[in-house]
This record gives C-alpha cells, structure tokens and sequence, in this order.
C-alpha cells in the first residue's frame, strides 16, 4: 500500500459550470501530490424541458456528481483521507459515500490484496460551502429509462411500453468508449427516436488513463453508482419523476464466498436503497430511483427476453467486445448468457448471436467451474447466481437432445437430478416497484 502512504490526501479542488449555444458542462478539478485532474460532463441544452430549474440546486446536483466522479482518480492512491474544498456534507452523507467508495472498490481491494477495514479506510472531510436552494415542487412526469443494450434494459423497454409516450432514454456515454452501438440499435427497435434520446456526456481525464499503465492502482469501480448521479441530473433538467433501472434480485450475489466482495455492488437492492434514502434526503422526493426488474431473478428475465428474438442479433453484454459492439465468445459474460439462453432458443440461434456454441469447447471448462461450482470465485462479471446457472443448465439437460461438450461433463460430474432449486416462478418482495409498474409486468393489484 505504498501509494496510500505516499499520497494520503486527495483533493476535491473545484467544479465549474459553463454553458454555451448548445451544451451545460461542468469541468472538476482533482488533485493527488502534483497530479491534477480535470475531467468534464456535459449535456445537451436540448434536454432542458424542465421550466423550474433551479440554478443553485443544480449546481449542488454538480457537486455530487463529481464526489462520485472522483472514484475514478481516487481509486489510483486510495488515499487515507478525502478533502473537499468546493462544498459541504453533513455527516451522515459523508457516510453515505465512505460506504459507497468502500463497498464499490471491495473487488479491486480483493483483487490487488489490499487488507483495508471499513473503519481505517476513509476519511472524508469539507471546507466549501453550504448549499442552499429552493425546496423542489412536485411537477414531474414520466420515465427515464437507462439503457445499456443488453437483455436487462430490453426487457424494461418492452415492459414500459404502453407508458411510452412519457419515456425517455438516458444514454451515458464515456470518452473511453465510442458510441454504443448495441444500445441505440435496442433503442431503435423498441420504436424510440433520437429526440427520445438523453446523453450525458462523461469526458476522462486521460492522465489517469495513463498512470492506470505506470504502476498505479487499478480496479474496478461501482460504475452504476455514477450513472445514478448521471441520470439524476438528466431526470431533473427534463422533468422526468421515475429513473427506472433493470438492475434484478440475483446482483444482490457477491463473489467471493464468506467475503462482501461484490462485482455488482452498485446494482444490488442495497445500493438501491441506500441512493433513495440519500436523494429523498438531501435532494428531493419527487425524483424516484428503483430498479424494475429488482423482482426477478436473472433466469425469469432470460426467459422473457427469449420471448422477444428480434433483439438477439442486436443485444450485447460482453464487456471484452464493447468497444467493438460484438461478444467475444471467449469470456465468463459470454459463456454466462449462452449458458442461460439455451434451454429457451434454439442451439442454431446460440450460434448466430455469438458465432459459436461456447458449450461444445472444452478450453471453456475453467470459465464454466467458476460460473457453476462452490470451490471457485464467481466471475467478476455483471452474472446470475450460481444457484440459477446451475437450474439453466439442469433444465437444457432435459430439453435438448444433442448435448455439447461441457454441458456433457456437466451431466458427468456435477449433475444431480434430485436436487431441488428456488428459481422458478421466483418473485423477489425486496423492491421499490409501485403498483403501476407491476401492472405493466402483468401482476395484478392483490398478487404481489
């Protein structure tokens, strides 16, 4: 932990609203020893339907944005002690991202061995500041829906249909990544245009990119913690009341058997609440932040996506082929959805999405025994549990004839037909979902 020792401040200087013609920006200003960091957010000015912005609301919805911006750099050092020029924090929200920053890096403190407890691990201070603004009137409306073009937000897509004339789509694109592809083309087929379409533009600092190849510290970051500051700040300047993700019950899984490390942390039921508890809070109740598919489990998603095969040659999740909008076909995602696709598409269909039948090569063994056995760390992937993978897989055994290769060894080794799982018909009562939404997915008022 020599970094920590070297740099054990780090500095969250300054932030800087600007508009021009056509955007609202905000540039941050982060510093460790002599590095200085000046990354940048903007958003069309077009988003702005909202008649009653309140100028020095916004510029505290700013503010925290960029603590949680602040990850990014922060996690180089993982300083000792965080000071804030540019702003206030009560207490209790100094503790709400103290356990946000830990909880949100547990991999890469896992991953790199770091032996940190939650009480030595941050301490968080501010000298700016107290924000004052106007109380926020109830005068919101609709939808916004984050998508990221997989199988999660198609669903919710397809479920919010009949609110649709009140949707909008919140794309947050990353300077690290070129326009995502996958997600527009989902956006396309589920009958949206570009006016329906939102962007937050989030810009790097690329020194940080830099220092990640010089020996600084690396990891994993609680990326759907930004996107709900993100899509906070978009669901205000447009008015929008319900920011509705399709985060499901199985993020709630770590990775690590007896540990809190989670790869998904920032998507599980208690990020969730905790973000709302936070926003009605300190920044209004009228905005709501829930997950829609929090209910289900990844096998009753899977099995409503395979209800809708004209998204299967559009639909992506594979974080090694992002940035060239294809599945590698060769990752613990890739093998993760072919795996949970195949007792409901066709062997044919597998191959079309991902060019090949990941299951009928057995290079792929140590990829499917952290996917479905107790002795191994689950894949550091956005994955269902182990529980469910290991139903999927029981169930292709009953439903397909022709068995590739690891779905044989399966079948061999680890398959006992007498074993009982809770996954079907699973409904997950731990939720935020309202009875207008759960009419949408087609459970009546007395059912759930």
């Amino acid at each position: 932990m020599d970094l920590r020792e070297k740099y054990p401040i780090f500095y969250y200087n300054s932030f800087t609203i600007k508009e021009d013609e056509d955007y609202l920006s905000c540039v941050y200003n982060y510093q460790i020893g002599d590095y200085v960091f000046t990354p940048s957010v903007k958003i069309a000015k077009k988003v702005i339907t909202n008649k009653d912005v309140d100028n020095n609301f916004l510029e505290y919805l700013f503010f925290n944005f960029g603590i949680i911006n602040a990850i990014n750099y922060y996690k180089l050092v993982c300083s000792k002690k965080m000071v804030i020029k540019c702003g206030f924090l009560e207490e209790e929200q100094k503790d709400f991202f103290k356990k946000l920053f830990y909880n949100g890096l547990s991999e890469m403190f896992y991953r790199n061995k770091f032996n940190l407890s939650y009480d030595e691990f941050l301490e968080i201070e501010t000298l700016g500041k107290k924000f004052e603004f106007k109380e926020v009137q109830d005068t919101f409306k609709g939808n916004l829906i984050p998508v990221g073009g997989g199988k999660d937000s198609i669903v919710t897509l397809e479920y919010l249909k009949p609110d649709k004339e009140d949707n909008k789509i919140i794309l947050y694109n990353r300077s690290i990544y070129p326009e995502d592809e996958a997600s527009l083309m989902a956006i396309y087929k589920a009958g949206y245009q570009d006016a329906d379409i939102l962007r937050f533009y989030l810009e790097l600092d690329p020194l940080m990119l830099k220092l990640n190849n010089e020996g600084f510290y690396n990891g994993h970051i609680p990326f759907s913690s930004t996107l709900a500051f993100a899509s906070y700040i978009t669901a205000y300047l447009s008015g929008k009341k319900y920011i509705v993700l399709s985060n499901e019950a199985s993020a709630n899984e770590g990775n690590v058997e007896g540990l809190m490390v989670n790869h998904q942390y920032s998507k599980s039921y208690e990020f969730e609440k905790d973000f709302r508890d936070y926003t009605f809070k300190y920044f209004s109740p009228y905005i709501e932040y829930f997950s829609l598919l929090r209910c289900f489990n990844e096998l009753e998603i899977v099995k409503e996506f395979a209800k809708h095969p004209e998204y299967f040659p559009i639909f992506r999740s594979c974080n090694v082929g992002m940035k060239k909008n294809t599945w590698c076909a060769a990752c613990a995602k890739c093998l993760y959805v072919t795996i949970m696709l195949y007792p409901f598409v066709k062997e044919e269909d597998i191959i079309n999405i991902f060019g090949k039948n990941m299951l009928d090569n057995m290079e792929n063994k140590d990829l499917f025994l952290g996917l479905i056995s107790p002795l191994y760390d689950k894949p550091f992937e956005c994955v269902g549990t182990k529980e469910e993978i290991n139903y999927a897989l029981s169930l292709a055994l009953k439903t397909k004839e022709h068995l590739p290769k690891l779905l044989q060894f399966y079948k061999d080794n680890y398959y006992d037909e007498k074993k009982t799982y809770n996954v079907e018909n699973y409904f997950n009562s731990e939720h935020f979902i309202n009875k207008h939404f759960l009419k949408l997915m087609g459970f009546d008022d007395n059912e759930k």
